[in-house]
């Protein structure tokens, strides 16, 4: 076993003896969120474009399975904009609910940023995205490198596709 899943399993140890701690105090909320600290859900969105259907798979599946949600969201070019209301309303509804949340600021290609921040953040469970278009929209379509990096994603992706198309 390598040095990285020993201290991978000795955290997780640790985590459930506090967990056990809290819960024999009665503290359930307490447990739980030690149990399910550091697991995320990322949700990865072009700016303006945000689609609702892919969204709400996001969030309602980082409840079911008790994960914080990272929300990636890409600007084609530029800096991201402060204020859009799709994401904002999202913000104001999450916080309302006490679901746990971060948003993420990115300018550039989808399909790269999915790949820098499933390379640094390896908490996370899988990445939600929208249709596969979407995903090469604003990149080198001649980049092979980047091509072979996303065959090679550090975690499961799931893309939630409009069914009138299928």
């Amino acid at each position: 076993m390598g040095t990285s899943k020993f201290q991978k399993m000795m955290k997780r140890i640790e985590d459930v003896m506090a967990a056990g701690s809290f819960a024999e105090e009665g503290d359930g909320e307490g447990a739980r969120s030690i149990l399910n600290e550091g697991r995320r859900v990322l949700l990865a969105v072009k700016q303006g474009r945000v689609d609702m259907k892919t969204l709400k798979y996001a969030v309602n599946t980082s409840r079911r399975v008790g994960a914080n949600l990272d929300i990636l969201l890409v600007a084609a070019t530029g800096p991201v904009v402060a204020a859009d209301p799709i994401i904002e309303t999202l913000q104001s509804e999450l916080a309302s609910e006490g679901v746990s949340f971060r948003l993420i600021r990115r300018t550039g290609c989808l399909k790269q940023a999915v790949i820098d921040y499933t390379n640094q953040e390896k908490e996370i469970l899988f990445a939600v995205v929208e249709s596969p278009q979407s995903i090469d929209e604003d990149c080198n379509k001649k980049d092979t490198r980047l091509s072979e990096l996303w065959q090679k994603l550090q975690c499961p992706l799931v893309v939630v596709m409009d069914g009138a198309g299928a």
